[in-house]
């Protein structure tokens, strides 16, 4: 029994210091291991901390760049899309300027045009291409040329307002920005074209327009001093009718104040032939009686020839006189359609520079 319960071995006291001291070479060792770790994780806590608050200081600096150059930009196009905005206005307007000048200009083109067809209407000789129909044909197209350059020019503005809208502005980096300057340049550029373009235009308009009435005008006086000579003569004319009418009727009562006379002498000439015997003899009354009768018969031929052209001369006095009232009713005409139409329709021509 004693045999079968056997007590562990024992250690050599030797040996307990042995172990011992392996246990505190194991401690110390473990502790010095432990020790470094502790002060190389504090070591690799502060580097990571230095790292890390450099990182993110770089990273709010360049935060910080990045925020002020967008904030710049955005500035800027805050700016260039205000600037838009007001060229798009200021192009709108001036379109609707450009598009007033042209409307303004129908009615004075309509106006030279009418009264081309109404100095048409002028008759006879008075149908001439005179100054003023050459200054009315050279208004028609000088308001044609302006309304075609107006025209094109509404093109020109409508194609610049399409090319710069609000919209683009949204998504312009810095070299659209600079595209837009040049678009807002060339917009610029447009209406200083467009500011010399009316007042140039309405110019040209204007001085044409008073150098048609200035040559109806002396058109006008020229058709009235022929009017006012063709009446001169007209009456000079009927004053010579009614003294050629008296000197008719003087002739033939000439005439028929011989005709008594003759009937005396030849009354004469036939009682002498009833002389008897030789008192029937050509005696000096005989000869007196025969050349009174061929007097009064020449003179009588004389004051009928007189008489012939006198009455001649009336009838082309009177022809004369047809021929000058036509004349003037001619000019009447031409005055008409001069003053009263033409000129009371340019009355109502307004040219203003918009």
């Amino acid at each position: 029994m004693a045999k079968l319960v056997q007590l562990p071995p024992k250690f050599l006291p030797k040996e307990w210091n042995i172990a011992n001291k392996t246990c505190y070479a194991k401690a110390e060792s473990q502790r010095s291991r432990s020790e470094r770790l502790v002060a190389e994780s504090q070591r690799l806590v502060d580097e990571i901390e230095k790292t890390t608050q450099r990182s993110q200081k770089d990273v709010n600096k360049k935060l910080d760049q990045r925020l002020e150059e967008m904030q710049f930009w955005k500035k800027e196009l805050d700016s260039k899309l205000e600037d838009t905005v007001n060229d798009i206005a200021q192009l709108l307007a001036y379109k609707i300027r450009l598009e007033k000048a042209l409307e303004s200009c129908r009615e004075p083109l309509s106006i030279a045009q009418q009264c081309l067809i109404e100095r048409e209407k002028r008759i006879g000789i008075d149908l001439v291409h005179d100054e003023a129909e050459r200054e009315l044909i050279k208004e028609v197209e000088v308001i044609q040329g302006v309304m075609t350059l107006l025209e094109r020019t509404i093109e020109q503005i409508t194609e610049q307002i399409s090319s710069v809208t609000p919209i683009e502005w949204e998504d312009y980096t810095d070299t659209n920005i600079l595209k837009a300057e040049k678009q807002r340049n060339n917009a610029i550029a447009l209406r200083s074209l467009i500011d010399g373009i009316l007042s140039e235009t309405a110019g040209d308009m204007c001085k044409q327009c008073d150098t048609v009435n200035y040559a109806l005008k002396n058109r006008i006086q020229e058709t009235k001093d022929a009017k006012n000579k063709l009446e001169e003569h007209l009456a000079k004319v009927m004053d010579e009718i009614s003294s050629q009418e008296k000197n008719i009727d003087i002739l033939k009562k000439a005439i028929a104040d011989k005709e008594g006379p003759m009937k005396v002498a030849q009354t004469r000439l036939d009682t002498r032939t009833l002389r008897p015997n030789v008192e029937l003899c050509r005696d000096p009354v005989q000869y007196r009686l025969i050349n009174e009768v061929q007097e009064i018969t020449t003179n009588i031929e004389r004051l009928r020839e007189t008489l012939s052209q006198a009455e001649t001369e009336l009838k082309a006095l009177n022809r004369n006189q047809l021929s000058l009232e036509e004349e003037i009713q001619v000019k009447e005409n031409s005055l008409y359609i001069d003053e009263v139409i033409c000129m009371q329709m340019r009355e109502a021509i307004s040219i203003n520079a918009f």
